[in-house]
C-alpha cells in the first residue's frame, strides 16, 4: 500500500462516493421510481452516475495503492458453512430470472443497459463498502465492528435515493434489506477470500430485481427466498469472524530457538 491504511480514509472514501453519486443523479433528473422505465431512463438515471462513481473508486484505490488488500483476503474464515446464506440469494436471483421475469417485454436495447446497470453496482458498492471502507476500518477496529460499519454504511447509501423521489416508508424498509444483504456479501469475502464473489452476487441480485420489477413473470416469490436468506445471514456472519490464521498453533519458543 502507498498509503498507510486509516478508518477516516476509508470512509471518506465512502463518502466522496456518495456524493457524486447524488449529485451525478440529481443531474440527470430521473426520479428514482422512474430508472427501469425504459433504456433512456437506465442510461441517465443509473448506468450514468455509477459510471462517474467506478472511475472515482478506480482513481482512489489506485492512489492509495489499496487495490489488493480491497480485493483479497489475507486469511479466510475458518468455518466455510455460513456461505450457504449467500449461495441461496444467488439461487434465488437465478430461479427469479428463470420464471420471474417475462423476457418477451425485454428487448437488448433495454437488457444492455441493464445488465451494465447489474455490474457496475456489484462493482461500485461492494469495492466502495467491503473494499475501501473495509480496508481503511481494519486499522483501528475488530472484525466484528468491521462488518457492522460496512453493512450499516451500505444500507444508508441507500438512504438517499429519497432525494430522488423514491417514497420514505420503503426507502427505510430498502435501508435495513441492505443492511442484512450487505451481510451476505460480507460472508462471501470472508468465506472465498475474494470482494470479486461478493461483486458477482450484488451485480446479479440487482439485475435480477430490476428485471422482474420491470417485466414481473408468472413466478414471482423467488425474492422472499432470497429475504430469507439475507436473515440467516445475519445469524450466520457471527462465525465469520474468526480467520484459519487464528487457528494456527503459535510455534514453541524452544522449537523456534533450536532452528
Amino acid at each position: 500500500m502507498r498509503v498507510a491504511a486509516r478508518w477516516w480514509i476509508g470512509v471518506l472514501s465512502w463518502l466522496a462516493y456518495v456524493v457524486v453519486i447524488l449529485v451525478v443523479g440529481e443531474i440527470s433528473g430521473v426520479p428514482y421510481t422512474s430508472i427501469a422505465d425504459n433504456p433512456s431512463t437506465i442510461w441517465r438515471g443509473a448506468d450514468l452516475f455509477l459510471v462517474c462513481g467506478a472511475v472515482l473508486l478506480v482513481v482512489i484505490a489506485s492512489v492509495l495503492g489499496w487495490w489488493r488488500p480491497a480485493l483479497f483476503e489475507k486469511s479466510t474464515s475458518r468455518h466455510k458453512w455460513p456461505i450457504i446464506a449467500p449461495a441461496l440469494m444467488a439461487f434465488s436471483a437465478l430461479l427469479t430470472l428463470a420464471v420471474g421475469v417475462d423476457w418477451s417485454r425485454i428487448d437488448f436495447a433495454y437488457f444492455f443497459p441493464l445488465l451494465l446497470l447489474g455490474i457496475m453496482v456489484g462493482f461500485n458498492e461492494e469495492f466502495v463498502t467491503r473494499g475501501l471502507l473495509l480496508v481503511g476500518l481494519r486499522a483501528s477496529l475488530r472484525e466484528p465492528w468491521v462488518w457492522f460499519i460496512t453493512s450499516a454504511l451500505f444500507g444508508m447509501m441507500h438512504a438517499g435515493n429519497v432525494l430522488f423521489g423514491a417514497p420514505v416508508g420503503g426507502t427505510m424498509q430498502q435501508v435495513g434489506l441492505a443492511f442484512l444483504g450487505g451481510t451476505a456479501f460480507y460472508i462471501v469475502r470472508r468465506v472465498t477470500g475474494s470482494l470479486i464473489w461478493a461483486m458477482a452476487l450484488h451485480g446479479l441480485w440487482d439485475f435480477a430485481t430490476f428485471a422482474t420489477g420491470h417485466a414481473p413473470g408468472v413466478f414471482v416469490f423467488g425474492s422472499f427466498i432470497g429475504i430469507a436468506a439475507e436473515v440467516l445471514a445475519l445469524v450466520f456472519v457471527f462465525f465469520t469472524f474468526r480467520s484459519t490464521a487464528d487457528a494456527i498453533p503459535p510455534v514453541p519458543e524452544t522449537a523456534s530457538a533450536a532452528r
